[in-house]
């Protein structure tokens, strides 16, 4: 068994909608309560805000496969940050072949990068996300 580390970012009492309104870009607003939907929904969980600026459902044990260190995480979530939003979804090495039909995005480690949803098509993204939220 590995051992449980500490991490900054944890689940907080602000309320994820205020937080959505808080956001200045009224395009990044109508985005993020699309977002919430699908998340929502794939997951059947209600949406926490992890630390100042991260929405996550549900919650799970995770294990760094290389350091073996564990750490209690969301499932999937997101953050609608200035630039673009960072969807943290599980296993996007799964979605190879969707990533390839989803439209302008970046991939980074465990995260998929949209600068806005009309970017992408929504039924390739509402479909990684199904997956990943199971």
């Amino acid at each position: 068994m590995g051992k449980l580390a500490e991490i900054k970012t944890k689940p907080t009492l602000v309320s994820v909608v205020d937080f959505i309104e808080t956001l200045p870009d009224e395009q990044k607003r109508k985005d993020s309560y699309v977002i919430l939907k699908l998340m929502e929904k794939a997951t059947k969980e209600k949406p926490q805000m992890w630390g100042k600026s991260l929405i996550g459902f549900g919650k799970l044990r995770y294990k760094s496969p290389t350091s073996g260190r564990e750490v209690d995480w969301f499932k999937i979530g997101f953050s609608p940050r200035k630039a673009n939003f960072s969807l943290h979804l599980i296993n996007l090495q799964q979605h190879a072949d969707a990533l390839k039909k989803l439209g302008k995005h970046k991939v980074g480690l465990g995260c998929l990068y949209i600068n806005k949803l009309e970017d992408v098509d929504i039924k390739v993204l509402e479909k990684m996300i199904t997956a990943s939220g199971r």
